[in-house]
């Protein structure tokens, strides 16, 4: 936009490509790129005659799920959960890199401590799968299975039968909140923050 040309002639694409370089040069944010778009709507809207669209300047919301969590977070997560079957619940999901529906379909026989496997049946594309079991999480297993003493799924409801997504979904919430990491993590974050774990 050149400064001796009157504001009054403004137009559509001087105002786009304007905003445009102050993004580029500036690295305006979001919340600054709707401050001056707002100084320059009242502007148009009071002292001109052009008829603008204004959504199609309005920057987009930036997506901020996280794409994975940090070593450190996943840590506090854990450290947040004071209740065995809980913290079982989230280091399966992270070690073994578990969907939600196949935590919820483990049995006890699919864990095979010996070999340092488990077992994934009918995963996704209904396909089974073996993935790895953590010597971390051996030892944490040993700890539920002794408290818990589950009879057939892994993870049981308090009637017997598998644990609901909604009970896993509600854990995650409380154990990011008590830990004060990323507050838009979900299961899915979790599972992609899969590392190898001794």
């Amino acid at each position: 936009m050149q400064r001796t040309r009157p504001l009054c002639l403004l137009d559509t694409e001087e105002i786009r490509l304007f905003l445009l370089k102050q993004i580029k040069e500036k690295k305006w944010s979001e919340a600054t790129q709707n401050s001056y778009l707002n100084a320059i709507k009242f502007y148009v809207e009071h002292f001109t005659k052009l008829d603008i669209n204004w959504k199609d300047f309005r920057p987009k919301e930036p997506k901020q799920l996280p794409g994975v969590l940090s070593e450190e977070e996943v840590v506090k997560l854990f450290n947040a959960c004071t209740n065995e079957k809980h913290k079982t619940i989230l280091m399966l999901i992270y070690s073994a890199g578990l969907r939600l529906n196949e935590l919820l379909q483990l049995r006890k026989d699919d864990i095979h401590t010996e070999r340092k496997e488990i077992f994934i049946k009918s995963g996704k594309g209904k396909k089974d799968r073996i993935s790895i079991l953590a010597d971390k999480m051996t030892t944490q297993l040993k700890l539920y299975l002794k408290e818990y003493k589950p009879r057939y799924w892994l993870i049981e409801g308090a009637e017997g039968g598998p644990y609901s997504a909604r009970s896993v979904q509600q854990i995650l919430r409380k154990a990011v909140a008590d830990s004060g990491i990323n507050p838009l993590a979900t299961v899915h974050t979790l599972r992609h923050s899969y590392r190898d774990w001794e």
